[in-house]
């Protein structure tokens, strides 16, 4: 959104000193005037990087989708402005790693706080979340700490634009799986980024909750989409218990049911039992 200059040009070095392999920059400036530039550190002038301006801020999954329009690219990796690699072999391993797995279509990463401590449980997309050097398969990914198959982003149908912010990253991940890819968690594979709340956006329990019914609505089939949010309903109410914090989000969830989900596409029996396999069912 063009207010983090320096934390953008730390993370844009980061991609472009990627080594042995081709890189393209999208760059998507969510909500910038027509005459937007980045800044004037150096690296914004590198040829690799297209800039792409979108006058309105239309969310995450629309900024995103913009982005893969405007690249080339058969690997996708989405980026925030206030994360970083470290490594300059992260492209190279996701490179070697995709060719070598015909049916991977999604890469999530390690992310890793800069400051040294352990990182939040959230960020390891799975429930046994305790050891975030363990990689395995999941049914999710982080949406701004992933590589992803570009095929596997046209068959999940791309992100799912009027979902603004929150469980976007899910949505598709449950196409990508039900279009026959797997997704993985790769702790070798290591973004940084500074250890925030979710909470921080005014927004977070109103977009949580609807978003969580859009979800159920789109993707499921009936009998599980209602034990779905049945379960997540008592989760919250045991987690939150804050009027604060309860009253948003059972707007928003009623506002999940009163607006349109957008196009309904529920996965297969198959897809199901594949994630109930990996270890998540879809009810939680």
């Amino acid at each position: 959104m063009g207010n983090r200059p320096a934390e953008l040009a730390r993370a844009i070095r980061s991609a472009l000193d990627q080594e042995h392999v081709d890189v393209e920059v999208v760059l998507v400036g969510n909500g910038v005037s027509g005459d937007w530039t980045p800044g004037e550190d150096e690296v914004f002038d590198d040829h690799r990087i297209v800039i792409v301006r979108l006058p309105k801020n239309v969310g995450i999954p629309a900024g995103r989708n913009r982005g893969v329009e405007a690249s080339s690219g058969e690997l996708v990796l989405f980026l925030d402005d206030d994360g970083w690699y470290r490594s300059t072999r992260l492209g190279a391993h996701l490179r070697d790693r995709f060719t070598a797995e015909p049916g991977l279509g999604v890469v999530s990463f390690r992310v890793r706080d800069p400051e040294g401590g352990r990182g939040e449980r959230r960020h390891v997309p799975r429930l046994r979340a305790g050891d975030p050097e363990r990689s395995s398969d999941v049914t999710t990914f982080l949406g701004g700490a992933c590589a992803m198959r570009r095929a596997a982003f046209d068959a999940g149908g791309g992100l799912p634009e009027d979902f603004f912010y929150a469980h976007e990253e899910t949505d598709l991940a449950w196409q990508v799986l039900n279009a026959g890819y797997r997704i993985v968690y790769d702790a070798s594979a290591v973004m940084f980024h500074p250890a925030v709340l979710p909470t921080r956006h005014d927004m977070f329990y109103r977009y949580n909750a609807r978003n969580r019914v859009w979800l159920a609505r789109r993707n499921l089939p009936w009998t599980i989409a209602l034990t779905y949010l049945a379960v997540w309903v008592g989760m919250t109410v045991l987690r939150e218990r804050k009027p604060s914090a309860l009253k948003p989000w059972f707007k928003g969830f009623a506002e999940g049911w009163r607006k349109p989900a957008g196009p309904r596409r529920p996965i297969s029996w198959r897809t199901a039992w594949r994630m109930t396999r990996t270890g998540r069912p879809p009810i939680i």
